[in-house]
């Protein structure tokens, strides 16, 4: 998604972007819970407003970051996500005094925090002075998608399909983009150049369905480190078309973020063998 974004940005901007991606990907995702015979009536549309809206500000969070703030700077504080989640799960262990739980995460929060340490060291964020009220708002967007992703888990829990609640963040990002775009006017579309469009909606889609599905399904820290896999993918299609280099500290930074989500991945089949021995 993010390669056709880079192609098609040249002849839309952000908002445009964000809004057709949205629109796509409803169409689509609408499409999809038809064929599974899912219904687009929800009954808890407040949790999915919630997840929207919250969702949306990360989405706007991000782009002003990405705006105001060096490419990799900016990723880098909205990929804090997975270290937010770690500090809920914490936080939320000892609040609840679940020490016990505590002590099975702690192996898994060092990895994610590996993994993040490879972040830092692929893409080697820096900024300015005048750029720290950027970096809060930077920061603020990883704070959001973290909170995002728990509403996803929870909407996952109460038994809502994950092609609905695709469906409803894209309808949200169309809308928002659209109100934007009412000040702001569209761009002509072009042939071949709006073909682009139609990719990065139904990538973004299935992008969003897999997501969803993993923080439903699994484990919360786990899916947060392999998360972190993006960004790998990312350099490599950047190696591959876009003829980008890469320094040694950044071929480690991918070593890094390789092996932590291995370890994670280890460690969290491990305590699931331990507890199914224990219920045996």
């Amino acid at each position: 998604m993010s390669v056709c974004i880079k192609f098609a940005s040249a002849f839309f901007d952000t908002f445009e972007l964000v809004c057709y991606r949205g629109a796509v990907g409803a169409v689509f995702m609408g499409v999809l819970c038809r064929m599974q015979g899912i219904s687009l009536a929800t009954p808890v549309p407040m949790m999915h407003m919630w997840r929207c809206l919250v969702g949306v500000l990360s989405l706007a969070s991000w782009f002003y970051a990405l705006a105001q703030l060096p490419l990799a700077t900016a990723m880098t504080l909205n990929y804090m996500s997975g270290i937010w989640l770690a500090a809920f799960v914490v936080g939320g262990a000892l609040v609840l005094g679940k020490l016990k739980d505590l002590g099975h995460q702690a192996p898994v929060v060092m990895t994610l925090s590996v993994g993040f340490a490879g972040v830092v060291m692929l893409l080697q964020p820096s900024f300015e002075q005048n750029q720290l009220g950027a970096g809060v708002i930077g920061l603020l967007s990883g704070l959001l998608s973290a909170v995002a992703y728990l509403q996803v888990k929870a909407l996952g829990r109460i038994g809502e399909p994950e092609a609905r609640t695709v469906f409803y963040f894209s309808l949200g990002a169309t809308v928002t983009g659209g109100l934007y775009l009412l000040f702001t006017g569209v761009h002509d579309w072009t042939w071949p150049e709006a073909v682009w469009l139609l990719p990065i909606g139904i990538l973004a889609a299935l992008g969003q369905l897999c997501m969803t599905r993993a923080y439903t399904n699994g484990a919360t820290l786990l899916v947060a480190n392999l998360q972190y896999s993006g960004i790998v993918f990312s350099v490599i299609w950047g190696l591959f078309l876009f003829e980008d280099t890469l320094s040694t500290s950044g071929w480690l930074g991918i070593g890094l973020i390789i092996a932590s989500g291995i370890a994670a991945t280890a460690l969290r089949h491990r305590s699931v063998q331990d507890v199914s021995a224990k219920d045996h």
